[in-house]
């Protein structure tokens, strides 16, 4: 069988363009529906990220959440909330952290009402504590700290700080007072024993007869006691914030700014300075120093005991005057020789001696000059050099020659100090009557010089011997010098001159002390004598005399 193809069906012009047009409304249609679907997936791939980050959110707030409960629970802060109502039984709690429990109680209770807060407080604090909280919000006080004790439910007593704000809430309008409760115990039990240990000794120092100081490290008084007000007669109002060094008099501010530095470089110092008086006096005073420090070195205070002299001065003061008019008094003009001496004792009483010795009947006889320094300063050093002064006098005229003299005074001397363990060193010079030789005995002291200003030359009177009171059996012998010319200059200190030191801790020296006499070798012993002193004491200006100072200048005249 043949089938036949049958030509197409005819399609007219109008249908064609008909089916064109359907088939691009159709294209429109389909790129629509593509731009929703595309715009639909967008939107929901940016909902997953959403959700996914919403969901991180959540994680991470509910871990912090987990982390803040552990941190609560651990600890000693306790959280809560409660209603501001006025009325107590009202004041419930709508949130008590869970770490209560610290305390023995369960959160739920708070929360329940079965245990109010106030339940929990000391009876012995409870209406102060109420009262307090009242105050506060009479006040329209918003933030609050309080201390108070709670029972704990096995009975017992702690001591809590409450620190408490007013919120009201935005939505409800309803206020409630929030904070936080911490357990204070151990802290306040050592503030405690720290302020009962503060009034024992706050006792102490103001019933002590010595004035106390307390200043910080630049020395602004910020404490002292009654005592102190008294001793420089002023009101504790008017001493509070003034600095130290204005109490002190001028004398003693010198010495005690050049020496600051060392003062506080120690932990104990002791020194003694004059206070000025609210009236003008001026109250001798024995200050015992002491630098507090931090941990780390530092200073942040000092503290100063300060004991009032004024009595012992008088009494020292006294017998200074007795000791000094026991040495030489004035310069001596005697035939073919010129003679001065001076001591300066830095306490009112000293160690230091000399002498003049002579026999006033023969003219011209033989003249002695007698240095001498018992070892340290003070009450015990001076009895020692008015008992070797005794001595001197008293067999000055009866041994035969000025070595057995020094001998016999040694063995003396070795029976006076052999338990104190002081000695005295000394120089015994004696000028023959024609004044052309000199003899002498040194026993330990430094040696002395005579000063030739002819051939401007220092010659030193050396010579053996032992300090006397050390060894009862030594021996001294005397040693000589001829040729002692007219205008020619002895000199006989102690070690106080050259020893004694400016603010830098240079030494006066002993070069500096024969300078002075070659430039006043010219004049008169007690010219010479006085132009050392001030030169001594105008190099040691603002430093604090540490040693007895003593000087004899003899010169031969016409």
């Amino acid at each position: 069988m043949v089938i036949e193809n049958s030509p197409p069906p005819q399609v007219s012009a109008e249908e064609l363009a008909g089916l064109r047009q359907e088939n691009e409304r159709l294209k429109r249609r389909l790129a629509e529906t593509e731009g929703r679907n595309r715009s639909l997936r967008d939107r929901l791939a940016a909902r997953d990220r959403e959700i996914d980050a919403e969901c991180a959110d959540r994680q991470r707030a509910a871990d912090a959440l987990k982390l803040a409960e552990l941190i609560i629970d651990s600890s000693p802060a306790i959280l809560f909330r409660r209603l501001a109502a006025e009325a107590l039984e009202d004041r419930k709690m709508v949130y008590v952290s869970p770490n209560i429990s610290r305390f023995g109680y369960n959160a739920e209770d708070f929360l329940a009402g079965r245990t109010m807060f106030r339940d929990i407080v000391h009876p012995g604090d409870h209406d102060r504590v109420v009262a307090e909280i009242d105050g506060y919000v009479a006040r329209n006080i918003d933030a609050y700290t309080q201390q108070y004790r709670i029972v704990t439910r096995s009975g017992d007593i702690r001591w809590v700080e409450d620190r408490t704000s007013v919120v009201d809430d935005p939505q409800t309008g309803i206020r409630y007072h929030q904070g936080i409760v911490i357990d204070i115990h151990e802290r306040k039990e050592a503030e405690e024993k720290l302020q009962r240990s503060e009034e024992k000794y706050r006792r102490i120092v103001e019933t002590t007869g010595e004035g106390f100081l307390l200043m910080d490290a630049n020395l602004k008084i910020t404490d002292l006691n009654s005592a102190c007000c008294r001793m420089v007669g002023m009101v504790w109002e008017r001493l509070m914030g003034r600095y130290f060094l204005d109490m002190i008099s001028e004398r003693h501010r010198h010495f005690f700014s050049a020496s600051m530095e060392d003062l506080l470089d120690g932990e104990y110092h002791e020194f003694e300075g004059d206070l000025l008086a609210g009236d003008g006096r001026i109250v001798p005073a024995l200050i015992h120093l002491n630098a507090l420090r931090h941990d780390g070195g530092g200073i942040i205070g000092i503290m100063a005991f300060v004991t009032d002299m004024t009595e012992n001065k008088k009494a020292l003061s006294l017998a200074g005057e007795v000791q000094r008019s026991l040495l030489p008094q004035g310069p001596l003009k005697i035939a073919g020789l010129d003679a001065a001496g001076r001591n300066v004792s830095c306490d009112e009483i000293g160690g230091d001696y000399f002498d003049f010795l002579w026999d006033r009947g023969a003219s011209p006889g033989p003249f002695t000059a007698v240095v001498g320094d018992i070892s340290g300063h003070g009450v015990d050093s001076a009895l020692l050099m008015t008992s070797a002064r005794a001595f001197l006098r008293l067999q000055a005229s009866r041994m035969g020659s000025i070595a057995d003299l020094v001998t016999a005074m040694n063995r003396q001397m070795v029976e006076d100090v052999h338990e104190s363990g002081r000695f005295m060193t000394l120089f015994y010079l004696t000028v023959s009557s024609d004044r052309g030789q000199v003899e002498w005995v040194r026993a330990g002291h430094d040696p002395a010089w005579i000063y030739d200003p002819v051939a401007d030359r220092f010659i030193e009177l050396k010579g053996p011997g032992v300090a006397l009171g050390i060894d009862p059996a030594h021996v001294y012998r005397s040693n000589r010098k001829t040729g002692v010319e007219t205008g020619q200059v002895i000199i006989l200190g102690t070690d106080g001159i050259w020893e004694g030191r400016n603010a830098a801790g240079e030494m006066f020296g002993k070069e500096r002390l024969r300078e002075i006499v070659r430039r006043q070798a010219h004049a008169d012993a007690e010219t010479i004598l006085n132009a050392v002193f001030q030169a001594h004491a105008d190099f040691t200006r603002g430093t604090r005399t540490l040693d007895d100072v003593t000087l004899v200048i003899l010169k031969r005249v016409p």
